[in-house]
């Protein structure tokens, strides 16, 4: 995990009621966190944003909030750590440029084996024919 820096007016964080088992007490304590990053207050480069869009897929809105709920825990501490470790580790994966493809061209050897390779193939296939008696 980066030592990423999450500026606190990006964010807002809800507590809820965990779904789930805890038997009653899941019922009484507001445990799970709705954690809110409004993405354009995070500084992103527009590379990194398109990258971010695919990643959080139906959990970033319209108006650009990214919507993380975290419930695995039973202590609301706990489960706010996780939320902002999981929206760090998104930010992280959205930063990550993707490798540059070399393109590659086969030799003329290669060509050249593949080409005869058909050949062959066209014969056996031929052969398969219907047997003329004249």
């Amino acid at each position: 995990m980066s030592e990423r820096i999450l500026p606190e007016d990006a964010l807002e964080e809800k507590f809820i009621t965990a779904s789930g088992p805890g038997g009653q007490n899941v019922n009484k304590v507001a445990s799970a966190v709705q954690l809110r990053a409004h993405v354009f207050r995070l500084g992103l480069s527009p590379e990194s944003y398109r990258r971010l869009k695919a990643i959080a897929g139906s959990r970033l809105t319209q108006d650009g909030v990214l919507i993380i709920q975290a419930q695995r825990f039973r202590t609301q501490e706990a489960n706010r750590e996780d939320a902002r470790a999981r929206l760090i580790a998104m930010l992280d994966k959205a930063d990550e440029r993707e490798a540059r493809r070399i393109k590659t061209k086969p030799s003329k050897a290669a060509k050249a084996r593949r080409v005869d390779a058909k050949k062959v193939r066209s014969g056996v296939k031929a052969g398969r024919g219907k047997v003329s008696l004249d």
